[in-house]
């Protein structure tokens, strides 16, 4: 596979978890959320996600793109990965909330295009 076709996976399974984490979160309040365990692990599952991939992407590619916090991203990954005793829940539901959500659109603008169909 070539780097440009395994960039452009990893942005999709990013593009994936984000949206999966706003799906998850619709509708939802902290405190339902702070109750929730399972919903806290599948927002951490997700994060875990969108921090694993940019891991994989080119350098070439997040040097292109500084407008989405790579170094952030990866470092909240092995916060969760590592450092699992030291998850904030006040920390996940931002990124739930707010920056996952946000991450979308830039996601998507960066996601070349798909090849044409063989019939």
């Amino acid at each position: 596979m070539r780097s440009t076709e395994r960039d452009a996976a990893y942005i999709w399974d990013m593009l994936d978890a984000a949206r999966n984490i706003q799906s998850f979160m619709s509708g939802m309040r902290y405190e339902e959320f702070l109750k929730d365990i399972k919903l806290q692990y599948a927002i951490e599952r997700c994060v875990e996600i969108m921090g694993e991939a940019p891991r994989r992407i080119s350098d070439e590619l997040k040097e292109n793109h500084p407008e989405i916090p790579w170094g952030r991203i990866i470092a909240q990954r092995n916060v969760i990965a590592h450092e699992y005793d030291d998850v904030k829940q006040e920390r996940m539901w931002l990124i739930a909330t707010v920056h996952a959500p946000a991450l979308i659109p830039d996601l998507e603008a960066i996601l070349p295009p798909l090849p044409p169909q063989i019939e």
